[in-house]
């Protein structure tokens, strides 16, 4: 049971965090040890959204650079990030609209306090942005960056194959791309939309196979949720993928 209701606000949205950044900020700092110079290294973050994890990962000293398409998404990142000062400035209601499964009838009232951190506490002379548009669009320039952090981002593309394309040319070689995440394909079953839907079994012999990637650390059906409400009767679980990979040093 929870303390009091403030441990419970200040709670919600770590355990899910936990689960998918966790991994990637661990790994991050596996490949990349941080020092005095770990600033020199760029880190990409592809499908940011509100631009948390790439806020963590400039926390931690690396040179780093969100990239958004949705126009909803940036509007909310960059009011948090960029206009608002302190932690718990805002109450909001994430699920006043869910009518189903509540267990009380408090539940869909239940709250929660934002940002839980300030967002300008960031290490003196911080490198970090956002940049806003498609991902495929936006960054053509080859081997740039020394890293790419997926999470929650490779399902959103209506063809998967031209994301890992992207991500192969703008690694510097050397580089590394660390992905966690489901294959929830956004553009399925979409009316005048087409979508690949290719299992990870295929992705990653695309990966490996068609672009050189060379796997260096792999798990599978690792439990995760996303944006659940903890009150729930009904909690939607992913079984999601966490992979490490290098692109070469010499290209094939």
């Amino acid at each position: 049971m929870w303390s009091s209701f403030t441990d419970f606000v200040f709670a919600q949205g770590a355990a899910e965090r936990s689960q998918c950044y966790g991994p990637i900020l661990e790994q991050l700092k596996t490949l990349c040890p941080l020092s005095n110079s770990c600033q020199s290294v760029s880190v990409l973050v592809p499908g940011s959204g509100l631009g948390r994890l790439a806020y963590e990962i400039a926390k931690l000293g690396y040179r780093c650079q969100g990239n958004e398409w949705s126009m909803f998404m940036l509007i909310a990142s960059q009011f948090i990030l960029n206009r608002v000062k302190g932690t718990n400035v805002f109450v909001i209601y994430p699920w006043v609209h869910n009518f189903c499964n509540n267990m009380s009838s408090g539940d869909q009232l239940n709250s929660c306090l934002i940002p839980d951190v300030d967002p300008h506490d960031l290490p003196p002379a911080s490198d970090f942005s956002m940049t806003a548009g498609d991902f495929n669009e936006v960054y053509n320039e080859e081997d740039t960056w020394d890293c790419v952090a997926t999470c929650y981002f490779i399902d959103t593309s209506p063809n998967v194959v031209a994301y890992i394309e992207t991500i192969q040319r703008i690694l510097k070689p050397g580089g590394h791309w660390i992905n966690f995440g489901p294959l929830l394909y956004h553009f399925a079953d979409m009316a005048n939309e087409r979508s690949v839907e290719l299992s990870y079994e295929t992705i990653r012999r695309i990966m490996l196979k068609h672009f050189g990637f060379e796997l260096l650390k792999e798990e599978v059906r690792i439990p995760s949720t996303y944006i659940q409400s903890p009150l729930s009767m009904m909690k939607l679980q992913y079984e999601c993928v966490f992979f490490v990979a290098r692109k070469p040093l010499i290209s094939k």
